[in-house]
């Protein structure tokens, strides 16, 4: 007993002779080695996966959620934008207008230039109308008494004018929150530094603007401040209504693409729900499922591929079936044969000496039947053909000379192919040379035998042919089956194992070609090898 290479005593492997018999074996030779595992078999881990559907629909529904994100935050800064960009206006335009009229510094209603900063602010207050949003006044400084009586300078008959009372100045509709009547608001704008700023306010935030007014040079008087406040909670609410929609239309969206991607990921998943389950159901004995196939997409042309697996796969289980089969059919009789003569074997030298010779003689033809076996089952293999660029006349010369020792018959060299084939020499011999031994064991003595090869087209042909019985025509194609003899052993074949046509075959498909039989009853038979010279064969050895 041998352990493993690891040291683990639980798989060991037994070797029986070949040609031997184990303790407590029944007569049966073991060929091949034997492993025998003890121990429970490991079983294969069980992952917890995740449906490739919800997958499929996860990653939509992301990439939809990353995408109506992208588009409420745009459309949210869009609108942000434009509400900015409307206060900016409506702030700028008043001011620029104020700024317009104190530049003329001319009452439109007495056509005299204004005189004090409270009647300037007041005149230009009468022609103004704010929107809802908006609030306009004026402010003035203290430093002279209400209504105080004062020459203008150049007033024709001493005519008199008089001033406007510090502090507020307001007109036009009522504004959501009036800042004028509000001490702490108007402290605040009036108060700060900058030109421009954002209050809050019982209304809501209101963005303010002042500008500076000064009296005319020359004219002692205060100084004023013309207010302009923007009210934005409203435009703000309308942002909040609209982004609010967008934002329930998007969920509705991504609920309506999230469904979506679960009905058609389900769709298109079918048939790969279709392939595990059917893989799932394969067994051993049962490689016969096969899944429906419809449509031209990549999914249709996967159903495809594991159809064409399980093709693969059912071949290779039935070859092995039959391998066995063969075997085990094939060599039960030689084996019995052996028994047989061993346990009916006497004490006479002379017994014992055919005895011998017989077992000898089912021995060799076990062990020709073994190699046959082995071979074919070679053939399924990716080295089973080596091709190389062989001269065909070297390669015909070659196998005449071979086969001319196989049997007193007339041998004749038919044709001969000029040119270079790239085949296997080796196994195109093996074919040639089974051909020409079965030549010599179905056909009479001192017949003729005729080889050849020719190029015809893009192919090589190799042929023999004989003056045996002929093979009829219902055999032509089972005489190529494994253990098949076509006959043959009735019209006085020597019983042969089969495998011979079988080999040869098996040696043109791997060269990608074929093998033709022509044969009529009572006139012989020709077996010719087509092999393709125009591509090359899958099997080469790298």
């Amino acid at each position: 007993m041998t352990t493993d290479r690891d040291g683990s005593p639980d798989a060991t492997t037994v070797r029986v002779p070949r040609g031997g018999r184990s303790a407590g074996d029944s007569g049966s030779t073991s060929l091949f080695p034997t492993l025998v595992l003890r121990g429970p078999q490991p079983e294969l881990p069980h992952h917890r996966r995740v449906p490739a559907r919800l997958i499929i629909m996860a990653w939509v529904v992301l990439l939809m959620a990353a995408v109506l994100l992208s588009v409420n935050v745009v459309t949210w800064s869009a609108l942000t934008a434009r509400m900015d960009e409307r206060v900016d206006r409506a702030l700028n335009q008043e001011t620029g207008e104020f700024e317009e009229f104190a530049s003329v510094g001319i009452d439109p209603r007495t056509a005299e230039p204004f005189t004090d900063v409270g009647s300037l602010i007041r005149v230009h207050l009468e022609r103004q109308y704010p929107d809802d949003s908006e609030i306009l006044f004026g402010w003035v400084d203290e430093g002279a008494s209400a209504e105080t009586p004062r020459r203008r300078a150049g007033a024709p008959d001493g005519g008199e004018e008089t001033t406007v009372a510090p502090g507020r100045i307001r007109q036009g509709q009522d504004p959501p929150h009036d800042l004028s009547a509000d001490p702490e608001a108007v402290e605040a704008v009036l108060g700060s530094e900058d030109a421009r700023g954002v209050l809050d306010t019982p209304a809501g935030p209101v963005e303010w603007q002042k500008v500076r007014a000064l009296p005319p040079e020359g004219v002692e008087g205060p100084a004023g401040w013309f207010v302009i406040g923007y009210f934005t909670e409203e435009d703000r609410a309308a942002t909040h209504a609209t982004m609010g929609t967008i934002a329930l239309v998007s969920t509705l969206g991504l609920l309506a693409a999230g469904t979506a991607a679960w009905w058609v990921a389900g769709r298109i998943l079918a048939p790969v729900r279709l392939v595990r389950r059917t893989a799932a159901a394969i067994g051993e004995e049962d490689l016969t499922q096969r899944i429906e196939v419809s449509g031209r997409d990549d999914i249709a042309a996967l159903a495809e591929q594991f159809n064409s697996m399980l093709d693969r796969l059912e071949g290779a289980f039935t070859a092995q079936r039959r391998f066995v089969d063969d075997a085990g059919h094939e060599l039960r009789t030689p084996i019995t044969i052996v028994r047989g003569h061993l346990e009916l074997m006497g004490d006479s030298p002379e017994e014992r000496e055919e005895v011998v010779r017989l077992v000898t003689d089912e021995l060799d033809r076990m062990g020709r039947i073994v190699e046959d076996l082995l071979l074919l089952a070679k053939a399924q293999q990716p080295d089973f053909v080596r091709p190389e660029p062989v001269s065909l006349a070297e390669l015909t010369s070659d196998i005449d000379a071979k086969i001319r020792p196989l049997g007193d018959r007339s041998w004749r060299l038919e044709s001969v192919a000029e040119g270079t084939a790239r085949l296997d020499p080796q196994r195109i011999t093996q074919a040639m040379v089974q051909l020409a031994a079965n030549a010599v064991r179905y056909g009479p003595e001192g017949s003729s035998v005729r080889i050849g090869s020719a190029l015809v087209g893009s192919d090589v042909r190799l042929w023999v042919s004989d003056q045996g019985a002929g093979i009829p025509a219902e055999d032509h194609g089972r005489v190529f089956a494994r253990f098949s003899r076509g006959g043959r052993t009735a019209r006085g074949g020597d019983g042969g194992a089969g495998l011979g046509l079988a080999i040869v075959r098996a040696i043109a498909e791997a060269h990608h070609g074929r093998v033709d039989l022509r044969s009529t009853p009572g006139h012989g038979s020709t077996f010719t090898l087509v092999i393709p010279v125009d591509r090359t064969t899958g099997r080469e050895h790298a």
